[in-house]
């Protein structure tokens, strides 16, 4: 999961270096391509029962959801400083914790609630709204994370009945083949080595650091390895500085201190909650 959230942070450091020549549609293509070149291996070793779903139509809609989170999240970093995009990316347990009981009916205690409320207050001291110091441009990453917590709400409710495989692979094939619309309209053919280069990286290092999350979700639980999530405010720091010369000021620590607080706080009720059924 550290690895895999390492290489993801490096993803989205070519994708904010890319966006100054290469539209945000057509970098999420070529970060889907990747992915979808092992879907296609999969398919070829395992044959076409990857592709056997009970809930097509929810894995479709996750993959158009994919989409969603991918554009506005490239979109909105164009505009943004990395580690503050990261942060605000942060609110998406929340996002999951109030859809889930909205729509999956999940039982939240008093406390996850609370965890929730202090974590969107993490939320808007880093985005400041009516201050003007956060680009506006900081709204397309909270549709992101919105985008990407029903992503994981459809994920719930295809896990007991589709494999993970399958969930990935519509993901991938159903992403790729929407981009491919508007693809033509935004396509500009890379001019440089370095632009190919970082398109063609991109389309890998994202396939990789899927693959990782993945592998670490099927060796542990999700409560467990959920925490290393959080280590991306590092990498979006470090990449941030390094390559943009960019640093959160103190109220962007601020803010994502209290929402990793809360986030962690959460995670723990989670796991503490998961023990208490399998003990009883």
């Amino acid at each position: 999961m550290a690895a895999g959230m390492f290489l993801f942070s490096g993803v989205d450091a070519m994708a904010k270096f890319l966006t100054e020549t290469i539209h945000p549609v057509q970098i999420v293509w070529c970060r889907q391509v990747g992915l979808l070149l092992g879907v296609l291996v999969l398919i070829a070793l395992k044959g076409r029962s990857v592709l056997r779903s009970s809930h097509p139509k929810l894995q479709i809609g996750r993959g158009i959801l994919a989409v969603c989170s991918g554009t506005f999240f490239i979109i909105g970093v164009s505009y943004v400083p990395l580690a503050d995009a990261v942060a605000i990316t942060f609110v998406a347990p929340f996002l999951v914790t109030i859809f889930g009981a909205l729509i999956l009916r999940e039982p939240v205690g008093i406390r996850r609630w609370a965890a929730v409320t202090v974590g969107f207050i993490g939320m808007l001291i880093v985005m400041r709204p009516g201050l003007g110091v956060i680009h506006a441009g900081a709204g397309l990453i909270l549709l992101a994370a919105t985008a990407f917590a029903l992503r994981q709400v459809l994920s719930r409710m295809l896990a007991g009945d589709d494999k993970t495989h399958t969930t990935v692979a519509y993901t991938a094939i159903v992403s790729w083949t929407i981009l491919c619309i508007p693809l033509p309209f935004f396509w500009q053919t890379p001019s440089t080595g370095l632009e190919i280069a970082l398109l063609i990286t991109v389309a890998v290092v994202a396939a990789v650091a899927e693959t990782l999350v993945i592998m670490a979700l099927d060796a542990a639980q999700a409560v467990v390895v959920a925490p290393v999530h959080y280590s991306l405010i590092l990498w979006g720091t470090l990449y941030g500085y390094f390559i943009f010369g960019q640093l959160p000021d103190g109220w962007t620590w601020l803010g994502a201190a209290i929402i990793v607080a809360s986030g962690i706080y959460m995670l723990n009720r989670e796991r503490l909650a998961v023990a208490a059924s399998k003990k009883d």
